[in-house]
């Protein structure tokens, strides 16, 4: 890493109590006798650069260059007299930095007249931690008594680094908790053994429309708890910290909350009680399940409308059946034994009189018996697909229809299905209800090739109503496979309604 970049992790470091450091670096410098001193320490995770973490600060102004210079150094492990001694773990000795060659930092050292250089490492239980360099205005011979000092001053500096390591986790681990609470989408209530609250992130104040401030203080009982469950909560609440048996602790619950205008809402609940010495604490997720309530009721109403529409159908085709097709085929029946009994009496020509009226009657029959078919599921629409079926259902509407554009290809039968019977009532509403002169059909798909798309555009009086009993169970139908209706339908403006399904393989 070029000199003059700090990483995030040496910028952290330096910004965690470097003011107490940089003190005890000038102090050291003033008992022993030397110029100014610096302290490094890991400058990434896993520890193969270092950085400066502090500076002794009362340098003459000659030393403020090389002290910025230090600061803004980064010395990978071996590199440097610092990255010499962390790798080694033993102090080292220059009695002239300005004539080694190898450190990064000789020309900046030479220009501030800085010679005698000594490092040493900074020890805790976790091994060598950090190391300490001092430097001198003039060139000092090593001296085994002062490394010896440094060595014991270096595990008593260990300590300092611990510590300093503590606190920059525990400082990451409450920036960690409070990006989080900012962020989560579900309400974080804290509350305090007395029921009053303590914490209130951004999504409680979206949901219950009160500000933190506004919230912080008051009895959560009477900020979010409906008035009939309110007394229910004090006395679990009461009874907990009696007792210290849990009934609703860590278990998802579902309850009603409610907002500062009154508004009464299902919400989805769990409290946790946060594990710290001292009073207790109590901390709610809470999260507002009203779209996922309504969309159970609808699609239980769904399933209703469904099963409803399916027994409407077959009692259609039970009373189609009874009063077209099977009477046809009861007249057949006995016109076949009257042609029967004229045979037998020889009357020929009454018998041949007979046997046209049959053939007639089973003509008309089939008729009603491939339309009741094609209502139910065109063969057209099984044989040959979709082009074909609209092409032969815009011929036979009551209104001048056009097919506009609609796919050559083939899609799965469900999705062909209520095409068609979306095409099929878009049509028929036309005919009955809008007084239209043309209905246009186009049937594409989206540009991803995902969903098949269909509209039924007519130029009639509009204001159809989405949620008329066709329309409503035609969404119903869509929705089973996972698609859309919709319906556009202002007043003298025609309609348009229009189909999304999903249609990839």
């Amino acid at each position: 890493m070029p000199v003059g970049e700090h990483p995030p992790a040496a910028a952290a470091a330096a910004d965690v109590d470097s003011g107490a450091y940089e003190a005890l670096l000038q102090a050291i410098t003033e008992r022993l006798d030397w110029r100014l001193a610096a302290a490094w320490e890991p400058a990434t995770a896993d520890g193969g650069a270092l950085a400066c973490v502090a500076c002794s600060t009362a340098a003459a102004p000659g030393l403020r260059d090389f002290a910025e210079v230090t600061r803004t150094t980064i010395l990978r492990v071996g590199e440097g007299l610092p990255g010499r001694v962390f790798a080694g773990g033993e102090p080292a000795w220059l009695s002239d930095a300005t004539t080694d060659d190898r450190l990064p930092r000789r020309a900046a050292a030479e220009r501030a007249g800085l010679h005698a250089a000594v490092a040493f490492p900074v020890r805790s239980e976790r091994g060598v931690v950090g190391v300490v360099e001092l430097f001198a205005d003039h060139p000092r011979a090593p001296d085994a008594e002062l490394l010896v000092t440094l060595d014991l001053l270096g595990a008593l500096l260990g300590q300092l680094a611990e510590r300093r390591a503590a606190e920059r986790a525990s400082h990451a681990a409450q920036e960690r908790y409070r990006a989080t609470l900012q962020a989560a989408l579900d309400c974080v209530v804290t509350m305090d053994a007395d029921g009053r609250v303590v914490e209130f992130n951004p999504a409680a104040e979206r949901t219950f429309g009160y500000t933190t401030g506004e919230a912080v203080g008051r009895e959560m009982a009477e900020l979010i708890v409906p008035p009939e469950l309110r007394e229910r909560h004090r006395r679990g609440l009461r009874r907990y910290l009696a007792e210290g048996r849990p009934r609703i602790l860590d278990r998802r619950i579902e309850i009603e909350a409610q907002r500062a205008d009154g508004q009464r809402f299902p919400v989805e609940l769990t409290i946790t009680r946060i594990d710290v010495g001292g009073t207790p604490l109590f901390t709610g997720h809470v999260r507002d399940i009203s779209d996922r309530k309504r969309a159970e009721a609808e699609l239980r109403a769904s399933r209703a409308r469904i099963v409803e529409a399916a027994d409407e159908a077959r009692r259609r085709i039970e009373r189609d059946l009874h009063d077209g097709a099977q009477q046809q085929l009861v007249s057949l029946a006995v016109a076949l034994r009257l042609a029967q009994r004229r045979l037998d009496e020889g009357d020929a020509a009454t018998a041949r009189e007979l046997l046209d009226e049959v053939d007639a009657s089973l003509t008309t029959a089939l008729a009603e018996l491939r339309e009741l078919a094609r209502g139910i599921h065109p063969a057209i629409l099984t044989e040959g697909g979709l082009a074909p079926a609209l092409n032969s259902l815009v011929r036979r509407s009551m209104v001048p229809a056009a097919v506009t554009a609609v796919p050559d290809e083939r899609f799965p039968a469900s999705v062909e299905a209520a095409a068609y019977f979306l095409i099929a009532e878009g049509l028929t509403n036309a005919a009955r209800h809008a007084d239209a002169a043309r209905v246009e059909v186009a049937v594409r798909t989206d540009q991803d090739g995902a969903c098949l798309v269909i509209e039924v555009g007519d130029d009639g009086a509009g204001g159809a109503d989405a949620e008329g009993g066709g329309l409503r169970g035609l969404a119903d139908r869509l929705a089973v496979l996972g698609g859309t209706l919709s319906v556009s339908s202002p007043p003298d403006g025609g309609t348009i309604l229009r189909g999304e399904i999903p249609c990839a393989s």
